[in-house]
């Protein structure tokens, strides 16, 4: 599965691909069920069918790794623009954003962390006069240690901001501890990039284990954990551990990703927890989905077998 990483990396630059993926139905179908759309219409849209269900969304504006300061002002608009729409519709209070720094121009020349952190504050200003929330996405560990910082930094301002802690990395366990305070919000996923293995378990069983290791520290704090996994066993563990912690549904909530078990995000919802949807949307969903195979190539296999079930 490793020799498809490069192949995938050099097709997500292609524009060409891109517009023979889109004209094909099946390839057109296969897209509209992960990214809803390009603008802001389709993310609220989709946005409000889902709160409909009695489920709540986090919306992604694609991009990241900008190296061009206009383009990290575009986006920041973006999310403005969005925060106002969802306003406009009353959805805010079950719909918050989450934001990649590197896509508002963390990864800028000399003064990138500076620009990324007003950029954020930017948009958490706005999401908390809107009555909503951000969570700051984490993204490769060569970025961990800026992330956090800048999530220290703003909440000075807005505790309300989420954090993402990525459970294959050695340091996360640790990482969860020290935000495992009251009132701080922390998403745990697996994790999606490559990672070398002097930094992330590299067998599914200890990432397995040091996301079990991390919910009983995130599930045993004072904080609000938000457990990101599609996979059925951690979520049966998840729930087990918030009984035996005395956990109440509104203290702890679930996360997938839009399009993927779409069932089982009901089923959790009608049995009373809280589940939240991570919806992307944006004009770079073509190489958003190309990277996320590339970086773990067994991704590839997972949305393929969703589609046969998408359960």
């Amino acid at each position: 599965m490793s020799l498809l990483r490069q192949p995938l990396l050099l097709l997500a630059r292609s524009q060409q691909v891109k517009k023979l993926v889109t004209k094909m139905p099946v390839s057109a179908g296969i897209v509209r069920g992960y990214v809803p759309g390009e603008d802001t219409r389709s993310a609220v849209e989709a946005t409000a069918g889902l709160v409909d269900d009695h489920l709540r969304v986090t919306l992604d504006y694609l991009g990241e790794d900008t190296l061009d300061a206009d383009r990290a002002d575009a986006t920041v608009q973006a999310y403005l623009d969005l925060l106002a729409a969802l306003s406009a519709r009353g959805l805010t209070r079950h719909a918050e954003v989450s934001v990649k720094l590197s896509a508002i121009g963390q990864a800028l020349p000399q003064y990138g962390h500076k620009i990324a952190l007003e950029n954020a504050r930017t948009i958490c200003r706005a999401a908390r006069n809107a009555g909503t929330t951000v969570t700051i996405d984490m993204e490769d560990h060569t970025t961990a240690d800026a992330t956090l910082a800048t999530l220290r930094e703003l909440r000075k301002d807005f505790p309300e901001t989420g954090a993402v802690l990525q459970a294959y990395l050695h340091r996360t366990e640790s990482d969860c501890r020290a935000l495992a305070y009251e009132g701080s919000r922390v998403r745990l996923c697996k994790g999606a990039y490559d990672e070398p293995e002097d930094v992330a378990f590299q067998g599914q069983l200890d990432v397995d284990r040091s996301f079990v290791r991390c919910l009983k520290v995130l599930l045993g704090g004072q904080g609000y954990p938000m457990i990101a996994t599609h996979d059925p066993r951690m979520i049966r563990i998840a729930s087990s551990l918030a009984s035996r912690y005395g956990r109440e549904a509104a203290s702890y909530e679930f996360q997938m990703l839009y399009g993927v078990r779409p069932e089982e995000q009901l089923r959790l919802a009608e049995a009373g927890e809280t589940m939240r949807v991570y919806v992307p949307y944006g004009t770079e969903w073509y190489g958003y989905l190309m990277r996320r195979m590339a970086e773990r190539p067994q991704n590839l296999t997972f949305f393929l077998r969703s589609l046969i079930s998408k359960r």
